[in-house]
């Protein structure tokens, strides 16, 4: 539950702080004086859309700061962990900034957020009931969101959502292909030319490089056998070559050595060279014996480089990627001579989650149905005790286009008056009666009483257009719904008010010249003075604090 709140810069607030506590707390003020400011700073804090407009005029931001006691559930203990937001002492800090420029910062436990986190964390804090929600009570989509709350429907409804988006994959998939058929065709047409052509040049990787080395070779016979021949005699053939030489030098060291033997060394360390310069004369006689001009290979050499320098023109720099584009137009080709095995296998496919999916569309619907007749009795009874007794609601099925939320279409029923057929709700609904019947099927979804306090429950003018007896239906309900959850309401009933646990009064005051709201929370006579106000206006009267204390006795016997 909510237990303090703190509003700077925000609209006419430049600063509030106010603690709330378990049960019914009651705002009450005049027109205007602000009352909703709690509602919309909630609304921020449960991950509402922010504004620049909110900011208070000459401030750089304004600040919104909640205190809740953390729920004790596994689901939300599970999206605090997943996100690493630490709880201290069972307590949870969430915080919304507005800046002037219209940007808006979020925060739990004093660490950024996103304000879609806040969202997913709004269910398990508290629920706002405004004149909008009201509005959507008219909308088939919250009326079949409420069926399914009703019923608990969370797994069934999953199991729909997912044969519904593999069937919708499939489905389009073999759209594509249909759509794709003709253009395709013509395609593999193309391809299989590409892959016939280079199939049939048989290149294979490295393959050029190899070529322009033997043209290059080819090209300079003559000038390479000049010039191994040149360095075959220097080291070999020619008077005074390198080894005869190295040769003559060894031979004076031998017999230096004979007489001093302290040269042996260097006798010997003529030996490799000596080796070195044999092997190599020897390959240059092997390199020169096979050195040939012929003109026939170097034309097959020229044409076949031609024809790898037409490939790279049309499929790729160089032979990897002439390659590689093989690869890619065999595997097109490949995909197109199975698209008749891959269509019958997605038909087949889609056929079969057809009739999964029209199973758990059945299994869902018959769920709903079941808790629709629950719901019925369980909201007839709840408007009963709120002055509306003999009130028909029904809940209309009928069949739907498939959608991910199943094949139903609800639509729900009202009849205020006896022997009236139930119409839709939305061409037989009052504000009062609506307002009623919002409060009637909150209360039916949020199920049993529970011994603890669960969530924040907040009903901005939940009383628009009731007064009298049925306020005091409204009032009693109210409290009844505030024994399990903290519920915070705004109201101009003077009736309602009487049932408070807790009583806020927010009002309007001119401060050096600007407008501030403020709230304070009222007890013994000042409660008394406030309902008196609400019963008889600006002037207080001895009948209407009269009445405003037999208002506080009756709320205070109500259980």
């Amino acid at each position: 539950m909510l237990v303090e709140l703190v509003v700077e810069n925000y609209a006419v607030v430049e600063r509030l702080r106010v603690r709330f506590h378990a049960g019914l707390n009651l705002l009450t003020g005049e027109t205007g004086s602000g009352k909703s400011i709690v509602v919309d700073a909630l609304g921020l804090l449960y991950g509402g859309r922010a504004s620049a407009d909110l900011v208070r005029a000459g401030a750089a931001r304004a600040r919104i700061a909640g205190i809740f006691e953390v729920p004790a559930t596994a689901e939300f203990r599970r999206l605090l962990d997943d996100n690493g937001i630490e709880v201290e002492d069972g307590e949870l800090l969430i915080e919304r900034e507005v800046l002037a420029s219209g940007k808006s910062r979020a925060f739990l436990s004093s660490r950024p957020v996103t304000t879609a986190l806040l969202k997913d964390l709004a269910p398990h804090i508290g629920d706002i009931h405004g004149q909008h929600d009201q509005q959507e009570l008219f909308s088939h989509d919250a009326q079949l969101a409420m069926i399914d709350a009703a019923a608990g429907s969370g797994e069934a409804s999953q199991t729909v959502a997912g044969l519904y988006a593999r069937w919708l994959r499939i489905a389009r998939e073999l759209e594509e292909l249909d759509r794709g058929e003709q253009e395709t065709l013509r395609l593999a047409d193309r391809w299989s030319f590409q892959k016939r052509e280079i199939e049939e040049a048989a290149l294979k990787a490295g393959e050029e490089a190899e070529l322009e080395a033997e043209r290059k070779v080819q090209g300079n016979v003559a000038k390479l056998q000049d010039h191994a021949q040149a360095a075959y005699e220097a080291l070999y053939e020619a008077q005074g070559s390198a080894l005869s030489l190295l040769k003559s030098a060894r031979k004076r060291l031998d017999d230096l050595c004979r007489i001093d033997g302290s040269l042996r060394e260097t006798l010997e360390s003529l030996q490799p060279a000596e080796i070195a310069l044999d092997e190599a004369a020897h390959s240059l006689r092997h390199y020169l014996g096979g050195l040939e001009a012929d003109p026939a290979r170097l034309e097959q050499i020229e044409a076949r480089l031609a024809a790898i320098d037409k490939l790279k023109r049309k499929y790729g720099a160089g032979a990897d990627e002439i390659l590689a584009f093989l690869a890619g137009v065999s595997a097109k080709l490949s995909a197109v001579e199975a698209a008749g095995e891959r269509r019958a296998e997605l038909a087949r496919e889609r056929d079969a989650l057809a009739a999964d999916y029209e199973r758990a569309a059945r299994k869902l619907s018959d769920v709903r149905r079941q808790a629709a007749t629950r719901l019925e009795t369980q909201v007839q009874e709840e408007l009963a005790a709120l002055a509306m007794a003999g009130t028909v609601f029904k809940v209309e099925f009928t069949e739907s286009a498939w959608s991910a939320r199943g094949t139903d279409r609800v639509r729900f029923l009202v009849s205020a008056n006896r022997g009236e057929e139930p119409r839709p709700l939305e061409k037989v609904a009052s504000g009062g009666e609506l307002s009623r019947l919002a409060l009637a099927l909150k209360t039916c979804l949020l199920g049993k009483a529970k011994p603890k306090i669960l969530r924040t429950l907040v009903f901005d003018e939940v009383d628009t257009g009731v007064g009298g007896r049925t306020a005091e239906s409204l009032g009693r309900r109210l409290k009844k719904l505030a024994a399990a959850n903290q519920v915070l309401c705004v109201t101009h009933s003077p009736q309602i008010a009487g049932f408070g646990d807790h009583h806020y009064s927010v009002e309007k005051r001119d401060i050096d010249g600007r407008t501030q709201a403020s709230i304070c929370e009222l007890t013994g006579e000042a409660r008394a003075q406030e309902i008196a106000r609400m019963v008889s206006g600006e002037k207080l009267t001895t009948e209407a604090l009269k009445h405003a204390e037999q208002l506080l006795k009756l709320g205070a016997s109500a259980k």
